[in-house]
């Protein structure tokens, strides 16, 4: 069976009533879903979209004008003439006020760019540059040493379409706003009735426009995807942010406020224990009728009941202040030789008379010979009494606890009680490792406890760097299990030669 320990968060500042966080987390990434899957309208999402374009605009600056370089140079070798040198001056400075427009837009921040007016301002440059291209379409050839001019200018027009189509994808429209000009002046420059060849080119051209406008839709979908999912995850971090940030804060708070408690109780010894000893004292004189008979015996039942309930009180107050003592660090340990089996053999003699009153026999179970531990003698002793107490009290009249002190497989010592008691439920051992925690079977017995016995056992077997384990099944009983590392086992000294201790002790 698996150790066990307590999991109750009696010592944190916890507001049951509020709302779980993880409903307000879905309703924000919903909201942030649904706000980004508009393409249109949205301020938050144009800017964003605009920059992203901006961004590949100037991502693929350059290959627009180096096409535009080597399609120019090609015409002048080729023999087209000075009107290639204009179409080309003509399409650089186009495509330099479109780079330009770009550069603007990625310079300026998010919160400062306009959707509408910029988108338009790039349509219009992207529809400025698609009249360079439109130039480009209609130029003719007649005395150039290249014959099938008409299909260098569509493969041109196809490699400016398909570069412009992946830069554009961000921006819906620019691809058409770019070169629905060009393909109706290559179309209208065109000499009729066409070759074979030139209705086929005119007819990619034609086709290939809608396709690759197809392909930016397709790209611009992705893009969005991109941009929903960057703001969802910045949501859900900025959320877990926050949910943290109160976490922590009620956390410390949490700490500061069981410290301050754990302090004011530790101070309080000498408070709450002088007027409670008075209490006894003066009920016990009273109820004893040391000086003098009482007269009434009822006053005299009532004195001893002041006592009773006074030294219930003193235990109480007494088992609270330990505890407070060990949260708070200041149960400061005497830490001296000890032997476990004399400890554990005269708390079972302590134990023996109330065990006897319900007719319970302790078996004491030592290995021999176990080296001195160095430990607390009177933390050792409290929680060899708190375990004894506890399975006396709950085992039933005609039971048995069983004390077993002996090595570890680790090297340690440990000490084991055991009865054969009505046992714990599973999950009500963090219950009862608790503070203050009880049981349903504790509840429900006449010799109800203050739940601090097991919490004063725990704190102290940490102080001493050990282990505390609780194995319980129903109707089978409960074993408590303290194991103390070997680090705190002395060993014992070798034993002098006979000759080295003679001139010793000479």
């Amino acid at each position: 069976m698996p150790l066990q320990r307590s999991t109750t968060a009696d010592k944190n500042i916890v507001d049951r009533r509020r709302p779980h966080r993880n409903s307000d987390v879905a309703r924000a990434v919903r909201k942030t879903r649904d706000r980004l899957a508009q393409q249109a309208g949205n301020p938050d999402f144009d800017r964003e979209m605009l920059k992203l374009h901006a961004r590949a605009m100037m991502g693929g600056a350059l290959f627009i004008p180096v096409l535009i370089l080597v399609v120019m140079l090609a015409g002048v070798a080729a023999g087209v003439g000075s009107q290639i040198l204009v179409w080309g001056g003509l399409a650089l400075l186009f495509n330099t006020a479109l780079i330009l427009a770009a550069q603007r837009i990625d310079k300026t921040d998010a919160a400062l760019v306009k959707p509408r007016a910029e988108k338009r301002n790039f349509l219009l440059a992207h529809l400025l540059a698609g009249l360079g291209w439109a130039h480009f379409a209609v130029l003719g050839c007649a005395s150039c040493a290249v014959e099938q001019f008409h299909i260098v200018k569509a493969v041109t027009l196809l490699l400016a379409m398909a570069a412009t189509a992946i830069m554009t994808a961000s921006l819906s429209g620019a691809l058409i706003a770019t070169f629905a000009l060009p393909v109706a002046a290559y179309a209208y420059g065109a000499t009729w009735p066409l070759a074979p060849v030139e209705m086929m080119m005119l007819g990619l051209l034609v086709v290939a426009l809608p396709f690759l406008s197809y392909v930016a839709r397709h790209l611009n979908r992705s893009s969005v995807m991109l941009l929903s999912f960057r703001s969802e995850k910045d949501a859900l971090i900025a959320e877990l942010e926050t949910a943290k940030a109160m976490s922590d804060e009620a956390r410390h708070r949490a700490e500061e406020a069981n410290l301050a408690k754990s302090r004011f109780l530790a101070s309080m010894s000498h408070e709450l224990r002088t007027p409670l000893n008075a209490i006894l004292g003066f009920s016990e004189v009273m109820a004893n009728e040391v000086l003098g008979p009482v007269g009434n015996k009822t006053y005299r039942d009532y004195a001893g009941d002041i006592h009773d309930s006074g030294q219930h009180l003193l235990n109480l107050i007494n088992e609270i202040l330990d505890l407070s003592r060990i949260e708070a660090g200041r149960y400061q340990l005497q830490e001296e030789p000890v032997i476990l089996a004399l400890l554990a053999e005269d708390s079972c003699h302590m134990m023996e008379l109330r065990a006897r009153n319900k007719d319970i026999r302790i078996v004491q179970e030592f290995e021999p010979t176990l080296p001195r531990l160095f430990a607390d003698e009177r933390a050792i002793r409290q929680i060899l009494l708190n375990l004894l107490s506890n399975a006396i009290k709950f085992t039933p009249t005609g039971g048995e606890v069983r004390v077993r002190v002996g090595w570890t497989a680790g090297g340690g010592q440990y000490i084991s009680v055991k009865d054969n008691g009505p046992g714990i439920p599973q999950d009500e051992i963090p219950v009862v490792l608790s503070v203050f925690g009880q049981g349903a079977i504790a509840i429900k017995s006449a010799e109800q406890g203050t739940g601090l016995g097991l919490p004063i056992v725990q704190g102290l077997v940490a102080m001493h760097g050990g282990e505390f384990e609780l194995h319980s099944r129903l109707r089978e009983g409960t074993e408590a299990i303290v194991i103390f590392p070997p680090s705190r086992v002395m060993e014992e000294l070798p034993a002098l030669p006979t000759k080295v201790a003679a001139n010793a002790g000479w």
